[in-house]
């Protein structure tokens, strides 16, 4: 198929979407916990991917250059890769499929999705509505499976190029793995976000924006803000008052209680991860100001629930402070002054997202400039770029050197062809046959 071709599928798989949003919201929340708001929200920020495919003739166009020597002309263009191959994880179910197979196949690939084991469902769904948006069978796959599903994927000779995003330890295999055996390879690992809290910052919205970013989907988010760093003593004692009152009026509940901020995290396994992450905490040392542990709903007794926890006095050299929790905590950790501030996320082994709040435009395009992470949010709590820009992280936090999605997705699933074409009048001079072509 042609790119506009192409385009017409992926307008009419928006509208599929669109159309069924409802009820993969509802098959996303029963499956993976999180309530119908977050779900759709899920849904959404994959369909904004699915949008900027739908203009993929206009990515997809090469340069020209005319005139680059005596007769000769210079053309790109961008051809798929062929086969691609996504492994997604849990706790975005329609989100991160969209964001790999809507811009694999736009380009022209086909591809095969490996969604996780705990969440397969809607990527089987969304796999449906492509076909009844138009895609030829066969086009857009999904298989499920384990570690050996994956290192399948990893070793075929027929996939050209893998995507992936989980826990950066895998990540970091998964990439290792995929580039010895030749692939063009992309791994998103974890995170640990942190939020810069400036004695100049409005506190209230400080508060409601952390609030939803450390807890929002139960803080199984990569993206989430699970660390707050208030700049000097008052602004620390400050916030974290606005924190508990915040904090404590936070309900937690089932996916379909309209009422509830978050629900349960997805496993009884990762019930006790994020418990034992918080007794860790303890014994190291951290203030607990809030417990969530031994959370139980009437009626929902056997389910994952973990509250909201908040723990002070947290320091760089905790273990708990160094690696991802990946639940409903968020940890303060004290700074003197902004430098210190800076250096927190700067030297952390992730380097996934990062925000500041402040009322100063110069500390905060310094903060941007200076900062090594590789998303950073200004006032803005959860720095996920527009469709048409791209995400990615740094150090720890992203294997490979392309983004998901945007221009950085096209360039990651095309492979760039480079054409010098001359048609000659004749007049050749048969004595420079044998020096390398040069602009002289």
């Amino acid at each position: 198929m042609n790119p506009q071709r192409r385009a017409r599928v992926m307008f009419n798989f928006k509208a599929l979407i669109e159309k069924h949003t409802d009820e993969l919201a509802a098959m996303l929340s029963a499956e993976h916990g999180k309530v119908i708001g977050d779900s759709k929200g899920d849904i959404q920020r994959g369909l904004e991917v699915v949008e900027f495919c739908c203009g993929i003739p206009h990515a997809l166009k090469g340069e020209y250059t005319q005139g680059a020597g005596p007769g000769i002309d210079v053309y790109s263009m961008r051809q798929p890769i062929g086969i691609g191959a996504g492994i997604t994880p849990f706790n975005f179910p329609a989100m991160i499929p969209l964001w790999m197979g809507a811009v694999a196949v736009a380009v022209g690939n086909a591809f095969i999705l490996k969604p996780s084991e705990r969440a397969p469902t809607v990527p089987h769904r969304l796999g449906e509505l492509f076909l009844e948006a138009g895609l030829p069978a066969g086009i857009f796959q999904v298989v499920n499976g384990d570690k050996e599903m994956v290192d399948a994927i990893l070793d075929h000779p027929a996939i050209g190029a893998v995507s992936f995003v989980g826990s950066s330890d895998i990540a970091q295999y998964v990439y290792s793995r995929g580039v010895a055996a030749g692939k063009r390879m992309q791994a998103m690992g974890g995170a640990k976000n942190h939020g810069i809290v400036m004695p100049d910052a409005d506190l209230d919205q400080v508060v409601n924006d952390v609030c939803g970013a450390a807890f929002g989907s139960a803080g199984e988010r990569c993206m989430a803000l699970p660390v707050v760093v208030p700049v000097g003593h008052e602004t620390a004692e400050k916030l974290k008052a606005k924190l508990i009152t915040a904090i404590e009026a936070l309900k937690v509940g089932i996916s379909t209680d309209g009422e509830a901020h978050f629900g349960p995290v997805v496993s009884a396994l990762h019930k006790a991860k994020v418990e034992g992450w918080i007794q860790t905490a303890i014994d190291e040392g951290s203030e607990l100001v809030i417990d969530g542990r031994n959370l139980v709903l009437q009626g929902h007794e056997g389910g994952y629930f973990v509250g909201p926890t908040l723990l002070d006095h947290v320091t760089r050299d905790m273990t708990s402070y160094k690696e991802e929790i990946f639940g409903p905590v968020l940890q303060i950790v004290r700074a003197k002054d902004f430098e210190e501030a800076l250096e927190l996320p700067s030297k952390h082994q992730y380097g996934n997202g990062v925000a500041i709040f402040t009322r100063n435009g110069n500390v905060a395009r310094e903060f941007a400039a200076r900062v090594n992470v590789g998303m950073v949010g200004i006032n803005v709590p959860i720095p996920v770029p527009v469709a048409y820009h791209s995400f990615g992280g740094w150090k720890r936090s992203g294997f490979g050197d392309q983004n998901q999605y945007g221009m950085e997705g096209v360039r990651f699933w095309t492979k760039t062809k480079t054409v010098t074409a001359r048609w000659p009048d004749g007049s050749a001079d048969a004595g420079n046959a044998f020096i390398i072509p040069t602009m002289s």
